[in-house]
């Protein structure tokens, strides 16, 4: 009789618990599921939703992780770079699909406007899910609204060239070992497939996110890398607040002397920058 007592009363303080709250039942989530993009949690904390470039993994930012504590990071990996299958990024665009499944992944997790923080293309990615809605705040580093302003042309002038370029790369014996030199060297690119590449860059040759920069209502920032010559570091910063002058409220930070790897060109100050974006979610 007692052993019977004990276990009613057991069981009406958890039901108690659980009316209250303070005992919530385990939510288990499905594994996101994906032919574009591959994602991992790290840490725990608030939500931020972490975006590598061009070729790059999610090893681009260990450096940031071990960091910054506090916050459960998003990591995305882009299939066909760093190592990943290409998948269905194989072939045709790259670039739209890729921000569809990161919005898609953001909705399957349940996260709400996380903070989006993009390097180079994955800059682009964070003001295409902006543009969705999605963010609470943007961090975009080291990249402009016109993919071909990065190497000093418009998306007009440089699409037709572009697709050049990447029928060169991945049409031809001498295009495909060049862009395998590339990849070669560029840190953290290794294993990255030539074709998604190729796709990826077309793609971004032919995005301007300018004109539409007055439609981001989540506060925005961006870090951009400068050298250490003075005059070349005005005229970068020139380009820029040009660029982002549509963006109401944008907070422009330059950080040098940095190439365009400035979370490992620069970590401190790339950290504290960062970690100075994140107080505000």
């Amino acid at each position: 009789m007692t052993n019977r007592m004990n276990r009613r009363r057991m069981m009406q303080g958890a039901a108690a618990l659980l009316a209250s709250g303070a005992l919530a039942p385990a939510v288990w989530a499905a594994p996101f599921a994906s032919r574009r993009i591959a994602v991992s949690a790290r840490g725990a904390g608030r939500d931020v939703v972490l975006i590598a470039g061009l070729a790059s993994g999610p090893k681009l930012w260990d450096g940031v992780i071990g960091a910054i504590p506090g916050y459960r990071w998003h990591l995305v990996h882009v299939r066909g770079f760093a190592g990943l299958a290409a998948d269905a990024n194989a072939n045709g665009p790259v670039v739209q699909p890729v921000a569809d499944e990161i919005a898609r992944y953001i909705g399957a997790a349940g996260l709400v406007r996380p903070a989006i923080v993009g390097h180079s293309m994955g800059g682009t990615l964070a003001m295409m899910l902006g543009f969705k809605g999605l963010a609470g705040r943007l961090m975009v580093v080291d990249m402009l609204p016109e993919g071909a302003a990065m190497v000093g042309g418009t998306a007009s002038g440089m699409g037709f060239l572009a697709d050049q370029l990447g029928d060169y790369f991945t049409g031809t014996k001498a295009g495909r070992s060049y862009l395998a030199g590339m990849l070669a060297r560029m840190p953290g690119a290794q294993g990255s497939d030539p074709d998604v590449i190729a796709n990826a860059l077309r793609d971004l040759a032919n995005v301007d996110l300018g004109p539409q920069l007055p439609r981001l209502t989540a506060p925005m920032e961006v870090v951009y890398a400068v050298g250490a010559d003075p005059a070349q570091a005005q005229a970068i910063s020139r380009t820029f607040r040009a660029a982002y002058a549509g963006k109401r409220g944008v907070k422009l930070l330059p950080i040098g002397p940095s190439g365009h790897m400035v979370m490992d060109d620069q970590p401190a100050r790339f950290n504290a920058a960062l970690g100075d974006f994140l107080k505000a979610i």
